[in-house]
């Protein structure tokens, strides 16, 4: 029997999705994988995703826990093994000391992001958002009834927030303060001197919460010494929640396991958000982070020292191509580069560069390499290469851009 699918008439969509769409990443990663699929040898540097496999101990944990019939509820936000285990790393790498009950568990750090904001934004309340940003952070917020504030940081100094910019754009309505190092898309990581000057400004505004996403944590290069808001600042703890979870340095995003450390008052209001939506993490993948979190860490050292080389060889790579621009980051897998150079140029069928997206596109319909935008992270004339992915890869995706950079008019 062939059912038909009645024609929508009456559907209504909430008015809080007007300013909301799909994730452009997932779109472009999308278009890619169908160009693929048509035969073009596409090259996509778009996901924010390692291309390690998940390390084989923390496999096993999961397929123990399967055998043991740990594939029950667990309590809400996370079982107490899992909470032992996270406090247990915020005590090792950031010198934190939390309660359990100053703890949460979620399905991934994005989970925890919502869950926060949800838990405490009403209508007109404010989130500072230090540009470029995550591209889910704007659509959170919105989601959530707030409002977006967008503050836009200075290439020349790496991106990152000063203490006089967040002056500059803080109100009595500013109830978040997002803060991201090392950074998604451009990489830039803030020092500990950094946190201290920013935590002196944070100071002036005791009504103004920090939610720290610290989760590209152990993947810093250069010995950059990584330090977090909330060991630099103990004095802002109160109103400070350190995000964090397992996807970038076990490489386990489909696992889905994110966890952060705050205030008990807003761990309990976080919870209550949690047990409408989705209730606990998987039983299983909660198995396997605590193997990650309390399991030998060489393996996250020698990954990073992969993606530090590969950093460098798509550095080296861009820079030799004229028009085009790009910072050495400190963390994270991203090159965020300019083609400022090349802006307005014209392809050969007399089509203008006038924008991040008509250049990104430009690459992907005659390179075969997709990248980002961005002006999806709220920066421009930008865009976003993902180096998680191989050495030969890479090579050749910067090769197709310079081919790509040289043709045009």
């Amino acid at each position: 029997m062939n059912i038909q699918t009645p024609v929508a008439a009456g559907f209504r969509r909430a008015e809080r999705l007007a300013a909301i769409g799909v994730s452009e990443i997932l779109k472009i990663t999308a278009e890619a994988a169908a160009r693929r699929r048509a035969g073009h040898p596409v090259i996509s540097l778009g996901t924010g995703e390692p291309d390690f496999d998940t390390p084989q101990h923390i496999k096993d944990a999961a397929v123990a826990a399967i055998h043991a019939g740990a594939t029950k509820y667990t309590t809400l936000d996370g079982s107490s093994d899992l909470k032992e285990a996270i406090r247990g790393k915020f005590r090792r790498d950031n010198h934190l000391a939390f309660g359990l009950d100053e703890i949460t568990c979620a399905s991934g750090a994005k989970q925890i992001i919502y869950n926060a904001l949800m838990a405490t934004l009403d209508p007109g309340d404010q989130v500072i958002i230090p540009a470029p940003y995550w591209t889910s952070y704007v659509d959170i917020v919105t989601i959530c009834g707030g409002q977006p504030v967008i503050c836009s940081c200075s290439e020349a100094n790496h991106f990152k927030l000063r203490p006089e910019d967040l002056a500059r754009i803080v109100t009595p309505r500013a109830r978040w303060l997002i803060l991201n190092s090392p950074g998604n898309p451009s990489g830039g990581a803030y020092t500990e001197s950094e946190l201290r000057n920013l935590a002196g400004e944070l100071g002036r505004h005791p009504r103004l919460w920090v939610l720290s996403d610290d989760i590209y944590e152990h993947i810093v290069y250069d010995d950059f010494a990584f330090t977090t808001l909330a060991e630099v600042a103990p004095q802002l703890g109160a109103r400070l929640l350190t995000v964090n979870g397992v996807s970038k340095a076990y490489a386990m995003t489909g696992w889905r396991i994110g966890f952060a450390g705050g205030p008990r008052a807003l761990i309990q209001a976080m919870a209550i958000v949690q047990s409408q939506s989705t209730s606990c993490p998987s039983s299983v993948s909660q198995a396997a982070a605590i193997a990650a979190l309390t399991g030998p860490q060489d393996i996250v050292r020698e990954r990073t020292q992969a993606f530090q080389r590969r950093r460098d060889l798509v550095i080296d790579g861009l820079s030799r191509i004229p028009g085009l621009s790009c910072r050495r980051p400190a963390g994270a897998f991203y090159i965020f580069a300019g083609y400022a150079g090349v802006l307005d140029r014209v392809t050969r069928q007399s089509e203008a560069v006038a924008s991040d997206d008509a250049f990104c596109r430009y690459l992907l319909n005659h390179a075969n390499v997709a990248v980002v935008p961005g002006s999806c992270f709220g920066a421009s004339p930008y865009f976003r290469i993902s180096y998680a992915a191989s050495d030969d890869d890479l090579r050749e995706a910067c090769k197709r851009i310079g081919s790509a950079v040289a043709a045009l008019n």
